[in-house]
C-alpha cells in the first residue's frame, strides 16, 4: 500500500492504528471471535487473525507499533548540504552537460556522504523533500520561430 506522505504513516496515524490493535487485544482477552472484533473495530477479519497470532505469541506488547518502517538514511541537515551541491550544478562536479540524473545524484551522495544508495532510494529521498522529475524542452535545430508565429497568427484561426 502506498501512503500520501511518500514513505509511510505519520506518527499520529501509527498511534491511532496501534490503539485499534490494543482494543482488539482486549477482545482477545475476553474470548471474542475474530468476526465480532473485526466488525466492532471496522477492520478486516484477516487483520484480526494476524493480530491474534501475534497476541498469542507475545501478549499485548506484540500489538505495539514497530515504528516507521524505514527512516531516511540522509538526515535533513545532510539533505540541505546535498541541495547546495545540486544548486552548484553538474559541471562543477565533473559532468559535461547540465542535467542531474538519479545516477549522478547517487554518485554525489556516495562522494559527499559515503552512503551507497540505490537509484530508487535517491528518487524517494528527492520526492520526500518536494523535488519532482523534470524533462528539458527540446527544440529542433532547424525550427524557425518566425514561421511558427506567422502560422499561429494566419493559419491557425482559419482552421478553427
Amino acid at each position: 500500500m502506498r501512503y500520501a506522505q511518500g514513505g509511510g504513516l505519520t506518527a499520529e496515524r501509527r498511534s491511532f492504528r496501534e490503539q485499534i490493535r490494543f482494543e482488539a487485544g482486549k477482545g482477545f482477552a475476553r474470548g471474542e471471535k475474530n468476526a465480532a472484533i473485526a466488525k466492532e473495530l471496522r477492520v478486516s477479519e484477516r487483520s484480526v487473525e494476524r493480530w491474534r497470532r501475534a497476541w498469542r505469541q507475545g501478549g499485548t506488547a506484540a500489538l505495539a507499533s514497530a515504528g516507521p518502517p524505514k527512516l531516511p538514511r540522509l538526515s535533513d541537515e545532510c539533505f540541505a548540504e546535498l541541495e547546495e551541491e545540486l544548486a552548484r550544478g553538474p559541471a562543477v562536479h565533473g559532468w559535461e552537460d547540465q542535467r542531474w540524473t538519479l545516477a549522478r545524484i547517487r554518485a554525489l551522495i556516495l562522494w559527499k556522504f559515503g552512503l551507497e544508495v540505490s537509484p530508487a532510494a535517491v528518487w524517494r529521498l528527492l520526492h520526500r523533500h518536494g523535488w519532482s522529475w523534470q524533462s528539458p524542452a527540446r527544440r529542433p535545430v532547424e525550427r524557425d520561430e518566425h514561421a511558427v508565429q506567422l502560422w499561429k497568427k494566419d493559419v491557425w484561426p482559419q482552421a478553427e
